[in-house]
Formats: structure tokens, C-alpha cells, sequence
């Protein structure tokens, strides 16, 4: 294991800080707006301006690492994102956090994109499956502990937004001082949902429902809540078991995908979903039970993104892989943008807790056309199978397409040559 990780270590130390940062910033900022009163509306408003600029950041960050290089790249989004960080607290206002916001989610898509093209470059057939399971573990562990952070101080304090700020600052410090060398491929984003609709219909519409439900979850979980009853420090650690709930939940769930219909693993989860996320919206919990419920509610929710790109993988050509990841990613990013507005007007008018009512209502809608397409396209015994794809597990990511990039490939640019490009492994 040591000669795969040495390579890759100034990475994920890299990573680590980042998310840690972001995922602090992820609970802290929409618990911020609720103690400054803002309107559930106003904070759903302010969640899906930071996945608009996330799309943006993916379709704009390939020509920024083309124009600049990778580690330049990486110095820009990473300084203009603890910029972005440390001036919530300076200028608490809508307007101005919808700016930062967009802001915030270009440059962490940017960066994501960053490490994971490297990571692509780093990975061989013979340890991509080690390489990707350790880049979920890094991730999901980062932003729990993020997470958690958010319980170590009130979020009207200066404190956290600078904790925030240090900790996607010192990204950049392993990346700058990195001796590896630069990959060379950049996948570029190609959108062409009817191509993998019509191939993998369960696929497409599995990531943008789960965008609908979870990019609300991301968005107004701790508002709905800290609306429920809880305490910050509360809301924020229901946040993080579920979270971590989520991480263990990918190995298992993933596995036993690969050895039957993934659609009846999806419809497993969309039940638990279900079930879980009524307890949560109509069920008097008090924090203890709020925590318990997390671990059932979270297992579930976490894979449902994760299943449906794995599915979508069986059903492409072979050698769409890279637009196809792009097209699912893309799909998910617009259902994440529309589900924090619909979810916010509904907690505005019946209250917080409607939130987890919404996320069910979506599940169900999606489990009812899953068992709708089982019934006219049962699975057959030659149909292909490809593995779990473990890197559509990470929130966020999804730039890591599960072969290899082919330089040749029309969705893959190569950066000309430059001076960040001739450092060798120094091992």
C-alpha cells in the first residue's frame, strides 16, 4: 500500500484540509442565516446559488487548468474560496452571501476537479479500486470532522468562519510544495442527457432525484433541524452521524449492487429514505432520537447517487464513460439547484420539519418509476456489469469517470507543456 499512496499523499493531505473546511462551512452557513432570522426561503435561495456556481466551476475549470496548469489553478480557487469563506461573517447580508455563495461552489468544484484528474493520472487497472476507496474514506472522514467542528462554537461568532477559512488555506500549502508531476489529461464537460437517458433511463433520473432530495438535505438539514427543537451543536452532530452513517454504508451497498439488479438495491434504499425521513418529519424525536435516526436515514441516502451512476455505467457504450459521467454529474447538479428552493418554500409555509417530508415525497416519486421501469425492462442474464463505482460515492466529486481517461478521447484535453510540468517524482 505504501508505494501507491507515497505518490498521492501531498494530494489527500490536501484534500483533507479542504474538506474539512468545507464541510465546516457546509452546516455552518445556513445555521449562521437562522440565527440571524433569515427566511427559510432566503437560506434554500442561498443553498442553491452555491450549486449553481458548482456547475459553473465544472464547466469553466478545465480551460482555467489549461490557461494556468494544475497547481496554479488550484493556488487561484483555493484563494479566492477562503476569500469567499472569511467574508460571510464581514458582510452578513443576502444579496452579497448569493455572490459568495456562487463563489464558494466554483471554486471548490474547480479544486475537486483538481485533485480528482490527478488522482485519474495516478491510477492504474491494478490499484484504482485502492486509490478511489481511500480518496472516499479521506473525503467522508474530512467532512465529518468538519461537521463536528460547527459544535465547538456559536455560529454567530467570528470563530468558525475563520477555522473555515485557515483550514482551506492550508490546502494549497501540499500541493504547492508537491515535487510530483502534473497529469496531463482535463476531462472537458459534455451534457447530452438524451443519450444516457435513452440507454440508462433509471440512471439519469436516479442522480437528478437525488439532487432534488439530497441537495435539500445538504442545504437546509441542520435549519429543519434546529426548527425541530435542537441546539446548534445538536443539529450540527445529527449532521455528522449521518454523514458517517453514509461513508460505511458505500462498501456494503456497493457490493452487493454488483451482484444483482441495481435498480432493486436503489428501491431498497428509496424505502429506507422513505420510512426514515417520515419518522424525522412527523415523529415527536427528541435529540437522542434524532441521533438514532440519523444512522438508518443516512445509510440509506448516502448510495442512492451512487447506485444510479453505477447503473447508468452498465447500460452506455464503453466508450462514452467520460461523457457520461459528465451528463449524470451535470443532471445532479440541476436537481440540487431546484430542490433547496422547492424544500425552503415548503418549510416557509407548514414549518422546519417539512423538509424531511419533501425528501420523502421525492424518494417515493423516484422508487415508483424504478419499480415502473423493473416492470418493462426486467433485467436479463447478459446484460453488462461493470464494478461499483466507487468515486461517484463522494459529495460533490464526479469528475473520476471509472476507466482510465484516453488522451485520444474527444472529452479529454491535454494542457501544452509548462514549466509546472517538468518536475519528476523526486522517489
Amino acid at each position: 500500500m505504501y508505494p501507491t499512496l507515497r505518490p498521492i499523499f501531498s494530494l489527500l493531505l490536501g484534500l483533507f484540509f479542504l474538506i474539512v473546511g468545507h464541510g465546516l462551512q457546509l452546516t455552518l452557513v445556513p445555521l449562521r442565516a437562522e440565527a440571524e432570522g433569515w427566511s427559510a426561503f432566503q437560506i434554500g435561495a442561498i443553498g442553491s446559488a452555491y450549486y449553481v456556481g458548482f456547475l459553473a466551476g465544472c464547466v469553466g475549470t478545465p480551460y482555467l487548468i489549461l490557461r494556468a496548469g494544475h497547481i496554479r489553478a488550484f493556488m487561484a480557487l483555493a484563494s479566492a474560496i477562503a476569500a469567499a469563506i472569511v467574508a460571510h461573517p464581514l458582510w452578513v447580508a443576502f444579496v452579497p452571501w448569493i455572490v459568495l455563495r456562487l463563489i464558494v461552489g466554483a471554486s471548490l468544484a474547480g479544486l475537486y476537479m483538481i485533485i480528482e484528474s490527478w488522482l485519474n493520472e495516478r491510477a492504474s487497472n491494478e490499484n484504482r479500486g485502492l486509490i478511489m476507496s481511500i480518496y472516499i474514506m479521506v473525503n467522508y472522514g474530512a467532512l465529518a470532522v468538519g461537521q463536528f467542528m460547527v459544535t465547538q462554537a456559536p455560529p454567530t461568532a467570528f470563530t468558525l468562519f475563520a477555522l473555515a477559512t485557515v483550514s482551506m488555506a492550508l490546502a494549497s500549502i501540499p500541493l504547492a510544495l508537491t515535487r510530483q508531476q502534473q497529469p496531463a489529461p482535463v476531462a472537458l464537460v459534455r451534457f447530452r442527457p438524451q443519450v444516457v437517458y435513452r440507454a440508462a433511463p433509471v440512471g439519469l433520473v436516479g442522480v437528478f432525484g437525488s439532487g432534488l432530495a439530497n441537495g435539500a438535505y445538504w442545504s437546509l438539514g441542520a435549519v429543519a433541524a434546529v426548527a425541530h427543537g435542537m441546539s446548534t451543536s445538536n443539529a450540527a452532530l445529527f449532521l455528522t452521524i449521518a454523514t458517517l452513517s453514509g461513508t460505511f454504508a458505500q462498501w456494503p451497498v456497493g457490493r452487493l449492487s454488483d451482484r444483482m439488479d441495481r435498480r432493486y438495491v436503489l428501491v431498497a434504499l428509496l424505502g429506507g429514505a422513505i420510512v426514515f425521513g417520515l419518522v424525522l418529519a412527523l415523529v415527536p424525536l427528541t435529540a437522542l432520537g434524532w441521533y438514532i435516526v440519523a444512522v438508518p436515514y443516512g445509510f440509506a441516502i448516502a448510495p442512492i447517487y451512487s447506485i444510479s451512476a453505477a447503473h447508468a455505467y452498465d447500460r452506455v457504450p464503453k466508450g462514452t464513460m467520460v461523457e457520461t459521467a459528465a451528463s449524470l454529474f451535470i443532471a445532479s447538479a440541476i436537481g440540487s439547484i431546484v430542490g433547496p428552493l422547492i424544500a425552503s418554500t415548503m418549510m416557509q409555509h407548514l414549518g422546519g420539519a417539512t423538509l424531511f417530508l419533501y425528501t420523502a415525497v421525492i424518494y417515493a416519486a423516484l422508487a415508483a418509476y424504478v419499480v415502473i421501469r423493473l416492470q418493462q425492462r426486467p433485467r436479463q442474464q447478459d446484460d453488462p456489469k461493470t464494478d461499483f463505482q466507487r468515486s461517484a460515492a463522494v459529495p460533490g466529486g464526479g469528475t473520476i469517470a471509472p476507466e482510465p481517461l484516453d488522451p485520444n478521447d474527444p472529452n479529454v484535453a491535454t494542457p501544452p507543456p509548462s514549466a509546472d510540468n517538468i518536475h519528476e517524482d523526486a522517489a
